[in-house]
C-alpha cells in the first residue's frame, strides 16, 4: 500500500462521515441555539471551578479555628493545608486515563460525587489524621476536575470563543474564592464553625454532577472512538449549521492522517511536542510559584501576625475574592480579543512590582496601622489583579490548547499535576520561608518569580487566539510553534 493511501479504518471513517455531512445540509440552520449550548456547557462544567475555589479557599477561613481545635503547629497547619494539593497531584495524573476511557462527560461526574463524599468527610472529620485523609481524598477530585473540565471545554467550543469559554473555569474559581472567603467571614466566631465551612462544599458538587447528565460527550472523544454518527450529532448541537462541522471534521481528518503511531505517555518524549510541554508545564509551575496562593491560604494567617485583628484579617481575604473575581472577569472579555501571550506580557511585570512593594511596606516589626496599613492592603490587591489576570487565567486554556488529541487528556492531566505539585511546594513551605527570610523577604522573593515568568512567556509561549486546535497541532508538526 502506498505511503500517502489511507488505512482501511481512515477510508472507513472518511466516508461515515461524507455519509453525517451529507445528512446535514438539509437540517435548519440553528447556530443560535448552538452558541447557547455550548456557553451552557462550558458554565455548567465550569462549575468544577467553584469547588476548586471553594475547597482552595475555605481552609485560609478554616485554619484559624482548626488550629484551636487540633492544637495544631505550623507544621500542622502546612499538613492539613497541603494534603488537598498531593491529592490533587494524583486526581491531575490518574484523571488523563480514566477521561480517556470512559469519556470527558462520565469523568467529570465521577469527580463530583467524590467532592460530596470528601466534603462530609472533612466536615465530620473527628481527629487531624481524618481530616488530612479527607482534604487529601478532595484534592483527588479536584485535580481530576483541573485537568478533565479545561479540555472537555476545550474540545467543545470553537475556535473564536474557545479562550472566554475555557476561562470561565478560572472566573468560577475565582467565584469560589469568593464565596469562601465570605462563608468564613459570616460563619467565624465558634470553635467548630470550620466543619460547617467545609460541609457547605457539598451544594455546589450535586449541582455539578446533575448538570453533566444533560450535556453532551466532548465530539472529538467520540471520533477518537470510532462514535461518528453521534459526534457529528454532538457537533450540530455545539456548532448548528453542516459548514462549520464540514471545516472542523475536515481539519480533524487532516490532523488525524498525521496522527503519531506513538501509544499512550511515550508520545510526549517525541521532538516535535516539546515545545508545547515547555510552554504548557512551564506556565503550569510558574503559576503557582509565583505565589497566588500564598495570599489565598496565608493571608489572614500572616497579617494577624504582623498585627491585624482576626476579624479585620479575614474581611482582606474577602478583598482578594472580590478582586480576583473581577480581574479574572476582565481577563475573559479581553483573551480572545488582546491574546493569551500578550496579556502575560502586559500584566506580569505589574504583578512583581506589587509584591516588591508589598515585601518593602512589610520591613520591620512596627505593627500594621494607619496608611501603611491601608498600601499593605492596596499592594496585595494589586498583586491578585495583575497576577489573577494574567497567569491565573492563561494557565488553564494554554494547556487544553497546545497538544493534540492523541495525547491531549494525558498531557492535559500532566499539565494539572505541575500545578498542583508547585503549589505543594508553595502551601508546604510558605510559612518557614517567613521564618527564616521575614515576611519582606518571602514576598521579595515571589517577585522575582514574576519577573522570572514574564521572560519565560517571552522566550516560549506563542500566541493561540483565533486558531483551531487542529491548526496549533500542524504548527508543532512544520516546527512553527515557538513565538
Amino acid at each position: 500500500m502506498p505511503d500517502n493511501a489511507p488505512r482501511p479504518a481512515d477510508a472507513r471513517l472518511t466516508t461515515e462521515l461524507d455519509i453525517e455531512l451529507r445528512r446535514l445540509e438539509a437540517a435548519p440552520d440553528r447556530r443560535d441555539s448552538a452558541h447557547r449550548m455550548v456557553a451552557l456547557a462550558a458554565s455548567v462544567a465550569a462549575t468544577g471551578g467553584l469547588l476548586f475555589g471553594y475547597d482552595t479557599g475555605i481552609i485560609a477561613s478554616a485554619l484559624i479555628y482548626i488550629t484551636h481545635s487540633f492544637a495544631l503547629d505550623s507544621t500542622g497547619q502546612q499538613g492539613i493545608a497541603a494534603a488537598l494539593n498531593l491529592g490533587a497531584v494524583f486526581g491531575a495524573i490518574m484523571s488523563g486515563p480514566l477521561s480517556d476511557r470512559l469519556g470527558r462527560r462520565p469523568s467529570v461526574m465521577v469527580a463530583a460525587l467524590v467532592f460530596t463524599l470528601a466534603s462530609l468527610g472533612c466536615a465530620l472529620a473527628p481527629s487531624q489524621t481524618m481530616l488530612i485523609l479527607a482534604r487529601f481524598v478532595l484534592g483527588w477530585a479536584i485535580g481530576a476536575t483541573t485537568q478533565i473540565v479545561p479540555v472537555y471545554v476545550a474540545e467543545l467550543a470553537p475556535a473564536e470563543r474557545r479562550g472566554g469559554l475555557v476561562s470561565l473555569f478560572q472566573l468560577v474559581f475565582s467565584l469560589g474564592l469568593l464565596v469562601a472567603f465570605a462563608v468564613g467571614y459570616a460563619l467565624a466566631g465558634p470553635p467548630e464553625c470550620w466543619r460547617l465551612m467545609f460541609g457547605l462544599g457539598v451544594i455546589p458538587a450535586l449541582f455539578l454532577a446533575l448538570g453533566m447528565v444533560f450535556l453532551p460527550e466532548s465530539p472529538r472523544w467520540l471520533l477518537e472512538q470510532g462514535r461518528t454518527a453521534q459526534a457529528v450529532q454532538v457537533l450540530y448541537r455545539l456548532r448548528g449549521h453542516h459548514e462549520p462541522i464540514r471545516q472542523e471534521l475536515d481539519a480533524l481528518r487532516e490532523a488525524q492522517d498525521q496522527a503519531s503511531d506513538t501509544p499512550g505517555w511515550s508520545a510526549l518524549r517525541t521532538s516535535w511536542l516539546r515545545p508545547a510541554l515547555i510552554a504548557a508545564i512551564g506556565l503550569a509551575a510558574l503559576s503557582q510559584l509565583s505565589g497566588p496562593n500564598v495570599i489565598v491560604y496565608y493571608a489572614p494567617i500572616i497579617l494577624s501576625e504582623a498585627g491585624l485583628g482576626h476579624s479585620a484579617a479575614l474581611l482582606t481575604s474577602v478583598g482578594v475574592g472580590v478582586t480576583s473575581t473581577i480581574t479574572t472577569f476582565m481577563g475573559i472579555m479581553l483573551i480572545d480579543r488582546v491574546g493569551r501571550r500578550r496579556m502575560l506580557l502586559a500584566m506580569l511585570p505589574f504583578a512583581a512590582l506589587a509584591l516588591f512593594a508589598l515585601g518593602t511596606l512589610l520591613a520591620g516589626t512596627a505593627p500594621l496601622e494607619g496608611m501603611r496599613l491601608v498600601f499593605v492592603v492596596l499592594a496585595l490587591l494589586a498583586y491578585i489583579f495583575f497576577n489573577f489576570g494574567s497567569l491565573s487565567v492563561a494557565v488553564w486554556l494554554v494547556a487544553s490548547e497546545v497538544f493534540p488529541l492523541i495525547i491531549r487528556s494525558k498531557a492535559m492531566g500532566l499539565a494539572s499535576a505541575t500545578v498542583w505539585l508547585s503549589d505543594t511546594l508553595v502551601s508546604l513551605f510558605t510559612l518557614t520561608l517567613v521564618h527564616d527570610l521575614g515576611r519582606s523577604g518571602t514576598f521579595w522573593l515571589f517577585g522575582a518569580i514574576n519577573a522570572l515568568a514574564f521572560f519565560f512567556v517571552l522566550r516560549w509561549v506563542p500566541e493561540t487566539k483565533n486558531t483551531t486546535l487542529e491548526e496549533i497541532e500542524n504548527s508543532l508538526r512544520n516546527g512553527t510553534f515557538r513565538p
